[in-house]
């Protein structure tokens, strides 16, 4: 049985723009078996439905019980996207009041095997595709979406989708996934959310030879053909849609880094790989000091991994240490990065632009371990995509240099994931504070129970979007994040702390979200980059905003 919120009074609404069998093809209108007998003879649509007015919640049973029967997470996902697909309120009440059971159903972990297979499950197109051939008509393009007032997109060229690699178009499902968490988690209307696909291209050589595949079968463009497209696109949202926060997803390093860069101090932008994975890890470390004591800037932090969201970690913890009051230099100099080729130190001449900041003096190392015996680090931060390279050696050699040992294996999906929850336990004798990025079950090691946190960004963008479109920010700030990271951080609770949790459960997302909008919107009206007038009580109007999955009766 489904978990229901607690009634919201039915929104009384004008009579929709479409009626007879359009309106039940409508998935922003139709509302199923819902509908009243009254309903339906003035919509014209007496007769197309079954006889019974079923209750939004009898509808959310029959889902759910539906959704439990289905083989495979997969089976699932597909099932939940088709709900999506034809009743949109439906979906996120479902969502909303199973958020624990059915996130990594529409999110992660599953959504990555949806996109591999995306162009063999497809059933409806969602969202905007722009290809080279729109060059010059990208507005026109934009004007063709249905819906005016868009404040949160989510675009993407499907480059390096999760840890999977060049999914090319069939990345799309990230896109919608993640701002269905931006309606679920945080609130932000359905209709004013749209998933865009930059379609530049693939170079994954099984997807151009697939002719079942959906998006250009071509070589990606690069260079200055690569950079035009993007910056007319840009420059076209903020014509079509000015209101809107654009948020970068799953953009490749060589163009993650360098597009924010670019664009941050013009647009209201952000990239989640980098800012949004940085404030939610920033939130678990500082939950880890409950358990091990040791304060944030006596930390010493070694990665796993070297790109966008290892190297937007590390600049917003070295922020974090300097508002402790840690120089700089000190901050930057506790923490460490591993790449492919072994230990970033100065003296290697291989070093793209942004690892080199973090290239400390210090003798070469080509392995994880050898590292973690010469550096002696607290923390061991994994987002290297790569699966299983926390071995029992590494976890073991964390545990006999620390106490309790800091061991977050932050890369999705679950087979990217640096170890397993009973891995992390089970080798540290239970020592381990454990997080990852895609859930794990509870573990039982020795009589006790962990509930380890999962590092998810979704208890950090969807609340730092809320924030923007309450306090109709102009720009997305590092401090933002930082706020979120230092709300996120203090809403873990002791009960948490007791099972080894570093973040809320899921079930309080929406809260944490409104607290984390707040906080947002408070640094965008102290900053003056806030173009809405500031309420009286802003946490009343972020929860005020917060769209809720009810059904309206039309008059």
């Amino acid at each position: 049985m489904p978990t229901m919120n607690a009634p919201t009074k039915t929104a009384i609404a004008a009579p929709p723009a479409k009626t007879g069998a359009d309106l039940l093809h409508d998935p922003d209108l139709n509302k199923g078996t819902a509908f009243t007998r009254e309903e339906r003879r003035s919509l014209g649509i007496l007769g197309l439905l079954p006889p019974k007015v079923s209750t939004p919640e009898e509808q959310a049973i029959r889902v759910l019980r539906n959704v439990r029967k289905l083989g495979t997470d997969l089976e699932k996902y597909v099932d939940m996207i088709s709900l999506l697909d034809r009743n949109e309120t439906l979906f996120y009440r479902v969502v909303l009041d199973n958020v624990e059971e059915l996130m990594p159903i529409i999110y992660t972990p599953t959504v990555g095997k949806g996109c591999q297979l995306y162009a063999h499950i497809f059933r409806r197109s969602r969202g905007v595709f722009i290809t080279k051939h729109e060059r010059g008509m990208i507005k026109e393009v934009l004007e063709n979406w249905p819906h005016k007032d868009v404040r949160v997109i989510v675009v993407t060229d499907g480059e390096r989708i999760l840890g999977l690699g060049d999914l090319g178009t069939s990345g799309m499902g990230i896109p919608v996934g993640k701002l269905s968490l931006y309606t679920a988690c945080a609130g932000v209307s359905p209709e004013q959310t749209l998933p865009i696909m930059l379609d530049v291209g693939t170079n994954n050589e099984a997807f151009l030879k697939d002719p079942l595949y959906l998006g250009t079968s071509e070589k990606r463009i690069t260079g200055k053909e690569y950079d035009d497209l993007v910056d007319e696109f840009v420059w076209a949202v903020q014509k079509v849609f000015p209101k809107a926060l654009l948020q970068f997803e799953d953009f490749a390093n060589h163009n993650a880094f360098r597009l924010l860069e670019k664009y941050r101090g013009q647009v209201c932008t952000f990239n989640d790989d980098i800012q949004g994975t940085a404030s939610v890890t920033l939130a678990g470390i500082a939950s880890s000091t409950k358990i091990t004591g040791i304060p944030l800037k006596d930390q010493k932090i070694l990665f796993y991994g070297a790109g966008e969201a290892a190297i937007g970690i590390g600049n917003l913890i070295v922020s974090a240490m300097a508002a402790e009051g840690v120089s700089k230099d000190d901050a930057m100099k506790r923490c460490w990065f591993v790449d492919s080729k072994g230990l970033v130190e100065s003296g290697r001449k291989d070093l793209q632009e942004h690892k080199r900041p973090y290239a400390h003096a210090f003798k070469p190392i080509g392995d994880l371990l050898t590292a973690l015996r010469e550096l002696k680090p607290t923390a061991l931060i994994g987002v290297s995509g790569q699966g299983g390279r926390f071995t029992q050696d590494i976890v073991e050699e964390m545990s006999r240099i620390n106490k309790r040992p800091i061991i977050f294996s932050l890369s999705n999906p679950t087979s990217n994931s640096e170890c397993t929850a009973e891995q992390a336990y089970s080798w540290s004798q239970g020592r381990a504070v454990f997080a990852s990025g895609s859930p794990f079950p509870p573990y039982d090691y020795q009589g006790k129970t962990f509930t380890s946190g999962q590092g998810n960004n979704a208890y950090i963008f969807p609340g730092v979007g809320l924030g923007v479109v309450v306090s109709e920010a102009k720009r997305v700030t590092d401090e933002m994040f930082f706020e979120a990271a230092k709300t996120l951080a203090g809403l873990v609770t002791q009960e948490d702390i007791d099972k080894g949790c570093l973040y809320p459960p899921l079930s309080k997302i929406r809260e944490v979200s409104a607290h984390i909008a707040k906080a947002v919107a408070e640094v965008a009206y102290s900053r003056g980059v806030a173009a809405a007038k500031r309420p009286k009580d802003l946490l009343a109007a972020v929860k005020a905003a917060q769209y809720q999955p009810v059904y309206k009766q039309y008059a």
